[in-house]
């Protein structure tokens, strides 16, 4: 990196849950190694993620008033002029904060974002593409905004930092649901329900959970809970604090790909992944020395970027994943067999 860029960046990273949590590893990186602070400009629902972060100085929070009842240039220089003597970061990439960035007075540096990449391997599945693609992880693609070459994935974990209180108030939650540390937490929901691992097969699994006498809880947010009138299902009890702190105290997480995953990377929790539509070469595999994913290697996948685009294989992809597979690969994780 060289001398002349700033120690101080502003962040611009909106987008979903977990794109802002793996941002979290680089900032920490950068901070360590290069002695560099941050302000953080994300969604205002987002920004309890960086909460004592110790990169982290100032956390910006817009609200959807600001992003779409506003027009943006004007938000864009207001946002410039706030953070005039720092450098801009764009972890993004999208027309927002290409605008942002034409408005700012100091140095600005992007992330190779791979769009065209992307693109093309979807649809060819050529090999040099899904090599190129696999070979960078988003929390090192994100480093080469400011790096020459990215440091290895397992320098690079996301970082959630949790107060006393909090992790208190995760053993509160553990012990309401009637269990104690080291249960494996499930996380069966998903943005995009192709992305999310049979309803039946979450339930199967429950009951060989209680087969074998291992202690689970249910986790996350959705409008259909899982198991509505068990007390080991803790859906929409959780804000997203808590629910790090109730993460903290899992042995491990099963999930499918999501937002919560990440999380549990970022306070130390290994997780049990289940890829469909998604794969490796998007970026988004945990990188824990204990994370393990599960997945089925088909032509048609990766079939989207984020999981929305319909199935037309019943989601072959997890269906066939089964509830066996799943318990053993967890056992392994709780007994702390690396990935």
């Amino acid at each position: 990196m060289r001398h002349s860029l700033p120690e101080r960046w502003t962040v611009f990273r909106l987008s979903a849950l977990g794109d802002l949590v793996l941002a979290t590893g680089p900032l920490a990186w950068w901070n360590a190694r290069r002695g560099l602070r941050f302000t953080v400009v994300t969604r205002d629902r987002l920004a309890p993620v960086l909460a004592g972060h110790p990169a982290v100085d100032e956390v910006i929070g817009l609200d959807e008033t600001r992003l779409t009842g506003e027009p943006w240039p004007a938000v864009a220089r207001e946002l410039a002029a706030r953070c005039r003597d720092t450098g801009l970061l764009d972890l993004h990439g999208t027309l927002r904060s290409r605008v942002l960035g034409a408005v700012w007075s100091g140095p600005v540096r992007r992330y190779p974002k791979f769009s065209l990449s992307r693109r093309l391997f979807q649809r060819t599945r050529l090999g040099f593409l899904r090599r190129r693609l696999e070979a960078l992880n988003v929390p090192q693609r994100y480093t080469l905004a400011l790096e020459a070459e990215a440091p290895h994935p397992g320098e690079l974990l996301p970082l959630i930092r949790l107060t006393a209180e909090e992790r208190e108030t995760g053993r509160e939650l553990a012990a309401r649901a009637g269990v104690g540390p080291g249960f494996l937490a499930l996380h069966p929901y998903a943005t995009h329900p192709d992305k999310a691992w049979p309803r039946e097969h979450w339930l199967e699994l429950t009951r060989r959970l209680d087969a074998e006498g291992l202690p689970w809880a249910v986790v996350g947010r959705d409008a259909v809970p899982l198991l509505p009138n068990d007390p080991r299902d803790l859906t929409n009890a959780t804000d997203l604090r808590a629910l790090c702190a109730l993460l903290a105290q899992a042995g491990a997480l099963a999930t499918n790909d999501s937002g919560p995953m990440h999380l549990a990377s970022a306070v130390g929790t290994p997780v049990l992944a289940l890829f469909g539509p998604t794969a490796r070469a998007w970026g988004f595999f945990p990188a824990g020395p204990r994370d393990r994913v599960l997945e089925r290697d088909l032509p048609c996948r990766p079939c989207s970027l984020h999981g929305g685009t319909p199935c037309a294989t019943g989601r072959a992809c997890l269906a066939s994943i089964g509830p066996e597979e799943v318990l053993d690969a967890a056992r392994g994780v709780l007994g702390g067999e690396p990935g």
